[in-house]
């Protein structure tokens, strides 16, 4: 018995919210912001995993922070989610040179 597990299609409760609070973040993983976003990282001393404290140091845009938290915590756990997903897709070359976010110790 073989069968392919498909991910559930969960529902937003707060559409508008959820999609900026999405796009703040693919703005901040776009490749032309990316390395500005991760020198910003750097500069305040973060991981990159750290989501919770990026969000509230304002580095993925300074309303980001406000509409997050007006979410749900389904819609909170589904941001979370594409935040960390998103991190995992940047170019190879740029996690080289940012290493240091990256790493875990």
């Amino acid at each position: 018995m073989s069968t392919i597990y498909e991910k559930p299609e969960l529902v937003v409760a707060d559409p508008p919210v959820f999609l900026a609070v999405k796009s703040a973040i693919e703005s901040s993983f776009s490749s032309n912001r990316a390395s500005d976003f991760f020198k910003s990282l750097s500069r305040a001393g973060l991981r990159i995993r750290d989501f919770e404290t990026v969000l509230k140091q304002g580095l993925l845009g300074d309303a980001t922070a406000g509409e997050y938290s007006r979410l749900g915590n389904g819609d909170q756990g589904q941001i979370r989610e594409f935040y960390l997903a998103s991190l995992e897709k940047v170019a190879p070359e740029l996690r080289e040179k940012f290493f240091k976010l990256y790493a875990y110790y």
